[in-house]
């Protein structure tokens, strides 16, 4: 399970360090896509399909919704590999898709790793701050309908 918010420092090179917690538990062979909110996506490459049936809801059939998912994330995926002082580089697309500067805010979320520009984070952390409650209380009421 991934955990935690580090800020991390992008070169002038797009190489970026993966958090040393983060990189212990995807290995060195990973997939680096677009993700909603417009930040991006890190995951190993074992846990790559996992994800995408997760978010599909597993579905069998190739319907509307399923495939511009499939469009969303899949056409923007690269495969990435750790160099030896954990490391990878940041494809131009994807630093132009998330906006991304000089440092950026890598997050565990469960089962992924999302990486986000430091001033959109921010922002959204405050606003997440401010709605957790009523955030939690409306999960719970859904919950308990089930």
């Amino acid at each position: 399970m991934f955990v935690g918010t580090y800020l991390v420092s992008v070169t002038s090179g797009k190489r970026t360090s993966i958090p040393s917690i983060f990189r212990q538990k995807l290995g060195n062979s990973l997939i680096l896509a677009k993700w909603y909110e417009n930040c991006l996506v890190l995951v190993s490459s074992e846990s790559w399909n996992a994800l995408l049936e997760r978010i599909t809801g597993g579905e069998k059939m190739i319907i509307e919704p399923i495939r511009q998912t499939e469009h969303f994330i899949f056409a923007s995926a690269f495969e990435v590999e750790v160099d030896d002082q954990g490391r990878i580089v940041l494809p131009d697309r994807l630093i132009s898709y998330a906006g991304l500067g000089d440092q950026v805010y890598f997050l565990g979320i469960g089962d992924r790793v999302e990486i986000w520009n430091k001033e959109v984070w921010e922002k959204k952390e405050e606003e997440v701050a401010q709605y957790a409650a009523s955030y939690i209380e409306n999960l719970a009421k859904k919950n308990d309908k089930q």
